[in-house]
């Protein structure tokens, strides 16, 4: 039995491993091999996964959709000669499965999706990038700015649109697992195979049980930092969050902070440390800096060990967001420049993640927002129920993985 993972960003790289780790565990596990469609998997290849084809990492870091320029930049930048390679990519190794049992497992949104649908083989989706949460909560819709987006949704019933919906349904999709409870009981309405088996970005290697947050006794208040994992957008939104670290620093100089930075292994230490100096952090151990008696610790490849450790967090950041409310904490998000980290993309996720998220317009707001936080423990409740509720229990990976079994012994 053999599978391909397709793709299509870091934080849909992270997911997929979760689900992939989980197959590797069974005594029945197929040989896996994957195709990044944006970025170079060094996640997956860390992990020790084969990886093949052609991988390129891509200027707008797979935002395309969100900004014309930086798909015109992506054009320059090759992106439709690697699509053609990384399609003849796909068909090839669905040719060279047979006669094996095989099948394509597509994590992401309606790129993975379509190229799975192309492979001409059995395939399954894994829907990362949208939620009915976008559009509405249990009980009503969300009111939104854009008639056109409200009436869009409500017309077709759906936060995924017919076409995305056509793929999903045809008969060689044998399964979609979309991110919570109400997108599948949402899918299923249509009569498509849609799972709610949870969410895998749930599936952290986090202690089983998350102390209780006191933010108004926690002493130091820890709070973790996430810029994004994609260059040059990262270093960026760095310099924003030490905007909203300095406000902290400025405006509640009595309380003592310990800022844990979850940065990822595609970043550089040099913009990082360089922008820290410019603030007048100092350093005074390796990966740790001073600024009187606040400390700051950086940490790459540290988000599960930063999660755990952190009160809440100030973020820039998509999917290390999303995981960290889904643990029943506190995010405060500030717009960026994009690609990814958009005013649109930070109001997108408020929607998403409901109560557990508090938009900041601008840095100096940040102070402000978490005494209100502090001052509120009702508010706290109502988080960490809210966290819980929205991205759903670890165990995704495990049910996921063993449908995936399922499948493939009956192909």
């Amino acid at each position: 039995m053999r599978l391909l993972c397709l793709s299509n960003g870091h934080g849909e790289d992270t997911i997929a491993l979760q689900v992939l780790k989980a197959l590797q565990q069974h005594p029945q596990a197929p040989t896996i091999e994957i195709l990044p469609i944006v970025g170079e998997g060094h996640a997956y290849a860390k992990a020790g996964f084969t990886i093949i084809g052609t991988v390129k990492q891509m200027p707008s870091g797979g935002f395309i959709y969100m900004d014309g320029k930086q798909l015109a930049k992506d054009i320059q930048g090759g992106l439709l000669k690697l699509t053609l390679q990384q399609l003849k990519t796909i068909r090839q190794w669905a040719k060279d499965s047979k006669p094996e049992p095989a099948i394509v497992l597509a994590v992401g949104d309606i790129v993975p999706l379509l190229f799975a649908w192309q492979s001409g083989l059995p395939y399954t989706f894994i829907g990362t990038a949208k939620s009915e949460y976008y559009l509405r909560d249990e009980t009503q819709w969300h009111p939104r700015d854009s008639w056109w987006d409200d009436r869009l949704a409500r017309s077709t019933g759906s936060v995924y649109y017919p076409w995305e919906r056509w793929l999903m349904g045809r008969p060689k999709c044998k399964a979609n697992f979309p991110r919570d409870r109400i997108t599948a009981n949402q899918l299923q309405q249509f009569g498509l195979p849609a799972y709610d088996f949870g969410n895998p970005m749930m599936d952290l290697d986090l202690p089983s049980e998350t102390p209780t947050i006191d933010l108004a006794q926690a002493d130091p208040l820890q709070i973790l930092l996430l810029p994004g994992s994609r260059p040059p957008e990262a270093y960026r939104n760095w310099e924003t969050l030490l905007l909203a670290v300095q406000n902290l620093v400025e405006q509640v100089p009595d309380r003592k902070l310990h800022l844990l930075a979850a940065l990822s292994p595609e970043l550089q230490r040099e913009p990082i440390e360089t922008a820290l100096t410019q603030a007048n952090w100092k350093l005074t151990a390796p990966d740790t800096f001073q600024h009187t008696h606040h400390k700051l610790t950086l940490g790459f490849a540290k988000f599960t060990e930063y999660a755990h450790r952190a009160h809440l967090t100030i973020a820039m950041a998509g999917t290390a967001t999303e995981q960290f409310v889904g643990l029943g904490k506190p995010a405060l998000t500030l717009s960026g420049q994009g690609p990814q980290f958009t005013a649109a993309f930070a109001e997108a996720q408020t929607r998403l993640l409901g109560c557990s998220i508090l938009h900041l317009e601008n840095p100096t707001q940040t102070a402000p927002k978490l005494q209100d936080l502090l001052q509120t423990p009702d508010r706290l409740t109502a988080i960490a129920l809210n966290g819980q509720q929205r991205m759903g229990k670890p165990g995704s990976a495990a049910r996921i993985a063993q449908k995936l079994i399922q499948i493939l012994r009956q192909l």
